[in-house]
């Protein structure tokens, strides 16, 4: 399971607001929380002088993470200058990180390719799986709310899959998750096999359903075995609709999702689900980045 996790913040995310709700973060088995906020060294497309008050003004506004840490949990406050992603890199080197919470809107595909993204900048950059969350609502929740949800992070996982590579690699990081489990933070999770059905005949839908409920079965009993609580469910349609939708039913903590390319930049930004997941849903989105 995850023990050192890195949040990024640039203050407008929202996910500044974790600073107050270090123990209950930790209750999630975390034992080293970094918080993190990057400055620019870029001013009008020049190199500017780092910003000494700047830096110590965001440390200021991260000090709340000290007060109140749990025994056994460490809490750093990292301010640094440069690039967002080079920034995030260093930090997971040197505290061996392996969860990094990160923020970023909702936003479709023309708008993500008009604005960008740190997080998709950052995905094929790292092995280490990222923790997204959406500064609309962080930002929205009430204190009461957001105590709940930092309680919650991985209990209840909604797992699409349909036995493509990606979806295999993330079964594997998945079972990964269960074996290192502490704390009971990981508990659940809903195996979603999705079918386009694109014209098929009824008897060909058919074998593929029955297929697909043979190997989520399969899977089942293998999640099982590491004392997980395991659904399965199979839906016909758009696998992004329906993924979203069955999100909606049922009482998820996240999405879990995965992607296998990394070094062909082009793959990496070609539509995919992933990254439809990663734009597109309100719910929070534990990524598995490629491996290397």
């Amino acid at each position: 399971m995850f023990q050192n996790c890195l949040i990024c913040t640039d203050f407008k995310d929202g996910l500044y607001r974790l600073v107050e709700f270090v123990p209950t973060l930790a209750k999630n088995g975390l034992k080293r929380i970094v918080f993190l906020h990057s400055i620019s060294v870029w001013e009008d497309e020049k190199i500017a002088k780092v910003d000494k008050n700047k830096i110590a003004q965001a440390k200021e506004r991260l000090a709340p993470a000290l007060d109140n840490v749990p025994d056994g949990v460490e809490v750093k406050i990292e301010v640094l200058s440069g690039q967002v992603k080079d920034c995030v890199l260093q930090l997971i080197e040197t505290y061996d990180i392996d969860v990094v919470f990160t923020g970023m809107p909702v936003r479709n595909a023309l708008e993500t390719k008009i604005f960008g993204s740190h997080t998709l900048d950052l995905a094929p950059a790292t092995t280490t799986p990222l923790m997204v969350l959406r500064p609309q609502l962080i930002s929205t929740y009430t204190d009461e709310e957001l105590s709940l949800r930092t309680n919650h992070l991985w209990r209840y996982l909604l797992v699409p899959y349909n036995d493509g590579d990606s979806a295999q690699y993330l079964l594997k990081r998945i079972k990964q998750m269960a074996r290192n489990q502490a704390d009971g933070a990981f508990q659940q999770c809903l195996l979603l096999w999705v079918i386009d059905d694109g014209g098929r005949s009824q008897e060909l839908n058919k074998y593929h359903l029955q297929q697909a409920q043979e190997k989520l079965n399969q899977i089942q009993q293998e999640l099982e075995s590491l004392n997980l609580s395991v659904t399965t469910e199979i839906r016909q349609g758009n696998p992004l609709e329906a993924i979203l939708e069955t999100a909606i039913y049922y009482d998820i903590s996240a999405i879990a999702t995965a992607c296998q390319y990394r070094s062909n930049f082009l793959a990496w930004t070609a539509p995919s689900l992933a990254n439809d997941i990663l734009s597109q849903s309100w719910f929070p989105v534990l990524f598995f980045s490629p491996e290397k």
